[in-house]
């Protein structure tokens, strides 16, 4: 069996809040083209038994293969979780918990009797309260890596855990990405973005829409738009893709939008390339990361 990842999309499909719909998000998404899921171990907000159930659906009618996709779900520490709808034991030790966690997982990703399954990334869902549990749980995950799961990576952290992870020497298994929040509030994480590219980190950024109503409406993003001849939405996701070792979690219930998002990311990214988009491209990459703070 290959213990590699499947290679990480640019866009990857939220499952987040699709409570009993999430099997049917799953598989419109999957048929309109995405090839990466993110779902995690965490009843309160996700259903990743359906988010497995849309994929084993997808797999079985031959749309796609398991080798084709990019499976990422979550380890999430009882502070995330609704106490009553848990995935493992409250009274677990911590490594425990993690086990049992990445069991449950496994069995909701298990699309065959003859296959045995396995995760692309299985991420961290916060560092817990102290940097030695955190420590405790990430050395619990690394003992599946590489087969079970193929890589590790970190959500909603702070750089000075993430710069832990990658320098420690106790530390076996670097992260290969990080799950954070691209909106205003933590300065769209330039600092911690930046450090994540010279790594050779992945940053994952979610509520690029819903947390950045200003960027929508801003100008850089519309004189892409109508340059490229895209919505606004595709232009802010294109210029995010543009500041570079970004992926981004796209969770929208629409079909139309789905279909939108996965082609005309290829529409900006053609037009950027030719003669007439590479000069507006530039200007409006340059203005946008100037918004953001971002070091030119």
């Amino acid at each position: 069996m290959d213990a590699k990842p499947a290679p990480m999309p640019k866009l990857l499909y939220g499952t987040a809040w699709k409570k009993d719909a999430t099997a049917e998000l799953v598989i419109l998404a999957l048929k309109t083209g995405f090839r990466g899921i993110d779902t995690a171990a965490q009843p309160r907000h996700y259903r990743e038994d359906l988010v497995g159930a849309g994929v084993k659906k997808v797999i079985s009618l031959g749309i796609v293969k398991r080798a084709d996709l990019f499976v990422q779900t979550k380890f999430t520490s009882v502070d995330g979780q609704d106490q009553k709808h848990l995935p493992y034991d409250l009274n677990a030790s911590l490594e425990e918990q993690v086990h049992s966690s990445v069991a449950s997982s496994l069995n909701n990703f298990r699309y065959s009797e003859s296959d045995e399954p396995y995760i692309d990334n299985l991420v961290l869902h916060s560092p817990l309260r102290t940097l030695s549990d955190t420590f405790s749980v990430w050395k619990a995950l690394e003992t599946y890596v590489p087969h079970r799961i193929r890589q590790l990576g970190i959500s909603n952290t702070p750089l000075e855990v993430v710069d832990f992870l990658n320098t420690s020497p106790d530390i076996t298994v670097r992260p290969a990405c990080v799950q954070n929040r691209f909106y205003p509030s933590t300065g769209w994480e330039v600092d911690l973005r930046g450090y994540c590219r010279e790594k050779g980190i992945t940053f994952q950024a979610f509520w690029t829409l819903s947390g950045n109503p200003r960027l929508l409406t801003s100008r850089s993003v519309h004189e892409l738009a109508a340059s490229a001849n895209v919505e606004p939405p595709v232009a802010l996701y294109a210029l995010v893709l543009g500041l570079e070792g970004i992926s981004i979690l796209d969770g929208t219930n629409n079909e139309a939008h789905m279909k939108a998002d996965l082609n005309d990311i290829n529409t900006v990214s053609e037009y950027a390339q030719s003669d007439e988009g590479q000069h507006v491209w530039s200007n409006c990459l340059h203005n946008f990361k100037k918004q953001i703070g971002e070091k030119q």
